[in-house]
């Protein structure tokens, strides 16, 4: 069988034949009388071995190896094509990420494409100083998709820098709080932390309902970091976290301050006054924690809490007892 009737019938042209051949992927079994090159069956049998294992993305000097030598591993090669694929497929994904960016930019011209671009990879630089630089320009008139602050803000460990990032979303109003939301539901603690951080920024009533609902996160740092917030916009669900804050001694001043907020409510203050009691009252409760559960009542208007401390004044733990006087010495002045 001559090269044009082989190139007809396997489907690769005769070029790439001759060029197997000079490569010495491909040997055909001999010549014509008048020095055509005649492929056996045998011949075109290693053709289509040989673009089977192209169309897996092999070389063809991979190719080569692994129709002749007698030792050739392919456990190992598919590996390692399965790594390069994965890196292929990464660095397309990114590409296409930016190109939709710049897309949802609508650039006026190739300007603001270069502006654009510019932009996004300092986003992206491993300079702090450049990241903040670049969030802080995302909101000077530079026409910077807010999917790429979003992605920068859920992804920046540096707290300044995050800062500037969680402050250029906060200005973008709520156009950013859907892609919050999505950060909410990262399988990553830190990741759903860094969006409950920056939906805090945003004052709109449907970042309330999305702090809210991050009081029933998994991670306790998550609600945590939720009721905070939600105890400054006068949310009474965040209460349990906050009285949970200040047992644990973490944040324990910020979640007393953020009760006594949501206490300027006379209705509130009574369920929050309650609500310490039964805590101190529990008798798995250690004397570290009780005295700061009775501290945290002083910033309680109304009669519950001062009936509350009245009662803790003759508390078997002096600390407790003498802490609920001084405050309550303290109410009486006032």
């Amino acid at each position: 069988m001559l090269i044009g009737d082989v190139a007809q019938r396997s489907g690769v042209s005769a070029r790439m034949l001759r060029h197997y051949e000079s490569l010495g992927l491909l040997r055909p079994a001999g010549r014509t009388d008048a020095g055509y090159r005649e492929y056996a069956g045998e011949d075109i049998r290693r053709i289509f071995h040989i673009e089977s294992l192209r169309s897996l993305g092999l070389s063809l000097r991979e190719v080569g190896r692994a129709l002749d030598d007698p030792g050739f591993e392919p456990a190992e090669l598919v590996e390692d094509l399965i790594r390069r694929t994965r890196e292929r497929i990464a660095s397309e994904t990114e590409l296409l990420t930016r190109l939709g960016r710049i897309g949802a930019a609508e650039p006026a011209g190739w300007e603001d494409v270069l502006r654009i671009v510019a932009l996004l990879q300092a986003l992206g630089s491993e300079s702090a100083g450049r990241r903040q630089r670049a969030a802080l320009s995302a909101v000077e008139g530079a026409a910077v998709p807010v999917e790429a602050v979003v992605e920068a803000a859920l992804s920046e460990s540096d707290p300044i820098v995050a800062g500037a990032l969680r402050w250029a979303l906060a200005q973008s109003g709520g156009g950013a709080l859907a892609l919050l939301a999505e950060g909410l539901r990262s399988p990553t603690a830190e990741v759903r932390k860094r969006a409950v951080q920056s939906i805090a920024d945003i004052p709109a009533g449907e970042a309330t309902a999305l702090l809210r609902s991050a009081l029933t996160d998994t991670d306790v740092t998550v609600r945590r970091c939720a009721a905070l917030e939600l105890g400054a916009r006068g949310v009474a669900d965040a209460v349990p976290t906050l009285l949970d804050m200040i047992v644990d001694e973490v944040n324990d001043v910020d979640a007393a301050d953020a009760l006594s907020g949501l206490a300027s409510d006379p209705a509130m203050a009574d369920q929050i006054s309650a609500r310490l009691v039964e805590r101190l009252g529990r008798a798995t409760m250690g004397a570290s924690a009780r005295r700061r559960l009775a501290q945290a009542l002083a910033e309680i208007p109304g009669d519950g809490a001062s009936r509350a401390l009245a009662g803790l004044s003759h508390d078997e733990d002096r600390a407790v007892a003498l802490t609920a006087t001084y405050i309550l010495g303290l109410r009486g002045a006032r």
